[in-house]
């Protein structure tokens, strides 16, 4: 399993468009969700406003992956707690931007709100692990793996225990509220995803999948079988086959929903009224007929 750590930060110029070459859980979700979107993030690189949602749950990551730097015996809540303003700093050091999340609190009573909302949050994982009985063998851990078809899956793990015995056990930190059983899929799709690096990186079925939500204080585990991953390897090969059609064609859907109105792309988008950026890759149009001959149209992924 590689030990190489992922790298935060912003490039330091504009990053010239190239087809996508590998895939991760979250650009997968992306293309699920809305194709558009997908070639928006992955081909056209249109920068996005970060939210103080997201950057919340950055840094209750950074902050219960540090902790685990302590001794067990000093991993305690008001420690985890002490954690929150420098890791905060150092965040924002890495990613100047971020300060424009509270470029009109004057006062700065919207972000002591903000970071006593992170506190709560760092301070009710205890109440779901205990982490002096925890010494993780990875913590964000880089994975990447190549399957037979040539596609490169790649993600960050938040936690990666391994017991005495050796069963593997891959953790997820969800700073947001248990999702209700008809949407939970979403969330296991993408711990099964990283099942599946794994299982192909070491040749190891993870015993456990773990999604612990720190929002609402549920804890969501599952354990997967190879049958299960190898729905999910032939999904992902369907869904690569439905990319990599849509970037040789041009051809990327908006796929309207809910979760449009979260979207930061909206003036660019046609279902709006919007015009898409000028398409940066050459495109090679495909007869209708040949359309069906990958394994899922993008309309049916």
């Amino acid at each position: 399993m590689s030990t190489s750590q992922a790298v935060s930060g912003e490039p330091a110029g504009p990053v010239p468009a190239a087809p996508p070459m590998s895939l991760s859980p979250s650009r997968a979700s992306d293309f699920m969700q809305c194709p558009l979107l997908y070639r928006f993030r992955v081909i056209d690189k249109l920068p996005e406003k970060p939210s103080p949602a997201a950057t919340r749950g950055t840094l209750v990551h950074a902050v219960l992956e540090r902790l685990f730097d302590a001794p067990a015996a000093e991993r305690t809540a008001p420690r985890a707690k002490a954690l929150v303003p420098g890791q905060w700093d150092r965040l924002l050091a890495g990613r100047p931007e971020l300060g424009g999340l509270f470029a009109d609190d004057a006062g700065g009573e919207q972000l002591a709100r903000w970071l006593g909302e992170a506190e709560a949050l760092v301070e009710r994982w205890f109440g779901l692990e205990d982490p002096t009985r925890l010494e993780p063998a990875e913590r964000e851990l880089f994975v990447e793996a190549e399957l037979e078809s040539g596609l490169r899956l790649r993600g960050v793990i938040d936690r990666v225990d391994v017991a005495p015995t050796g069963e593997v056990r891959i953790v997820d930190y969800k700073t947001g509220k248990a999702p209700r059983p008809e949407y939970g899929e979403g969330a296991l799709f993408q711990m099964k995803f990283y099942a599946l690096v794994v299982w192909k990186l070491k040749n190891v079925l993870p015993r456990r999948l773990q999604l612990v939500y720190l929002g609402s204080g549920d804890v969501i585990t599952y354990d997967p079988v190879p049958a299960d991953l190898e729905r999910v390897e032939r999904k992902l090969l369907a869904l690569w086959d439905a990319i990599r059609l849509a970037t040789e064609t041009g051809e990327w859907r908006p796929r309207p929903t809910k979760l449009c109105g979260w979207c930061d792309h909206q003036a660019f988008c046609p279902e709006f009224g919007g015009v898409p950026p000028v398409y940066p890759l050459s495109v090679s149009p495909v007869a209708p007929a040949d359309v069906p001959q990958g394994r899922m149209g993008s309309d049916r992924v």
